[in-house]
């Protein structure tokens, strides 16, 4: 089969997808993917085909990333930017779906809005992917919606009452819907209730592409979801550089600071204040900083500045992750084996958060009260708490039972057994 992913966002939502397609891809289909021209080189890297579509959303854009990581306002402003550019993302899914003799499927992700009116409008098989629990917003799940945090709470009220709030919270996200309505109108298609939730989801396959950890299936998701469990990829550096490397080797485990790949755009003070936790605990830290680090402690004997490290070689040599929530570096933390510390900044960050403190081995700091004093004090409770690497250690043993990458090839492969094949030419 051909099979073509359309996502939009960070690394932590394009590392699901590359791994997905180089499994894919091993087993001789092919496989591409289209999103922002700013992630090209990165996926031709991997081998697997690419395609450009508007918009560019830029993870190193710093007004939009201060924008869309406001835990309130920022799930709106990602839908609104991303609403902007409808017209031209569907003509360059068009254009993907079309090239090279054709897609015989399209695997779509939360934003990619115009890709489920390609594929209603051309008929090309489809199916959807979702990388982490909130996106089902289930009444019999407690969740942790960011523009109403307080929402939560009345989970206790059973999922009648909690369903009609999260039912109200909904209808209101559907004043945002006219641009696609209005889009889908103007290729002759009936309008949608719920292009944000229900009807983003594919109707022969959903692939949930997370744990069980996190999440158990509830009785409200799609009957045709298939749990996959986390899909790793590390990116096109895969080992610990020779600097990073030698500090590691120099002394105790250290605690490792980041901010993935987004939010590292707009840390504020949270690096200087991090180093300054772990010169108050007397332990050594590594600063995953980004490309573009603003204000920054000196680094030392006990500090090492870094602008990225593959997660998965760097987490298992750490005492404990300090991180902003994200989907790719919660999984990382949790199949490390390492106790971590979230200030989640937006998104699905907060509710990412909720859980893995379910688990007892994480602890949650609002971004806007993240110091030096509060992350030590958090450090302290995880690493001095005897029970917290017994559970850090069950969390990692099953993550590693897992292979979400295979489990979602297979899911594709039987569901959409009947496409035409068209050989194992890349894109």
């Amino acid at each position: 089969m051909r099979i073509l992913f359309a996502t939009f966002g960070s690394l932590g939502d394009l590392h699901p997808v590359i791994a997905l397609g180089l499994e894919l891809q091993r087993r001789g289909h092919a496989a591409a993917i289209v999103t922002s021209e700013y992630h090209r080189d990165r996926i031709r890297k991997t081998g697997l085909g690419f395609y450009p579509a508007a918009p560019d959303l830029r993870p190193d854009d710093k007004a939009l990333i201060r924008a869309t990581m406001d835990e309130r306002r920022g799930p709106e402003e990602v839908v609104r930017f991303m609403l902007r550019e409808l017209p031209r993302t569907y003509a360059d899914y068009e254009r993907a779906v079309n090239a090279d003799g054709g897609a015989d499927l399209i695997v779509t992700s939360d934003l990619a809005y115009a890709g489920p009116i390609l594929a209603q409008k051309t008929g090309v098989p489809w199916a959807s992917q979702v990388l982490s629990p909130i996106s089902f917003l289930s009444p019999y799940d407690e969740t942790v919606l960011p523009p109403l945090p307080w929402l939560r709470h009345l989970h206790a009220l059973g999922p009648g009452v909690y369903g009609a709030v999260l039912g109200l919270a909904k209808r209101a996200a559907r004043r945002l819907t006219t641009p696609i309505n209005d889009f889908r109108m103007s290729l002759g298609l009936p309008p949608v209730r719920d292009p944000f939730f229900d009807d983003k989801h594919a109707p022969t396959l959903v692939l949930a592409m997370f744990s069980r950890v996190i999440a158990e299936p509830r009785p409200d998701w799609p009957p045709q979801t298939v749990m996959t469990g986390y899909a790793f990829y590390d990116g096109d550096e895969p080992e610990l550089s020779s600097d990073l490397t030698a500090f590691l080797d120099a002394g105790a485990a250290p605690i490792v600071f980041t901010l993935g790949s987004a939010a590292v755009y707009d840390p504020g003070s949270f690096f200087v204040e991090s180093a300054a936790a772990a010169r108050g605990l007397h332990r050594r830290a590594v600063l995953l900083v980004g490309p573009e680090p603003g204000p920054l402690a000196p680094a030392g004997d006990d500090v090492d500045i870094s602008a990225y490290a593959p997660f998965s070689k760097l987490f298992p040599r750490a005492a404990a992750i300090v991180h902003q929530g994200g989907s790719g570096t919660t999984a990382q933390a949790m199949r490390s084996g390492r106790p971590m510390v979230i200030v989640p900044y937006a998104h699905d960050q907060p509710d990412n958060a909720l859980r893995v403190s379910r688990l007892g081995i994480a602890r949650t700091i609002k971004r806007n009260h993240y110091s030096a004093d509060a992350a030590a004090t958090a450090l302290r409770l995880l690493l001095d708490d005897p029970m917290v690497p017994r559970r850090c250690e069950e969390v990692r043993e099953r993550l590693l039972q897992e292979n979400g990458a295979a489990a979602a090839a297979d899911a594709i492969e039987d569901r959409y057994a009947n496409c035409k094949i068209r050989g194992a030419t890349a894109y």
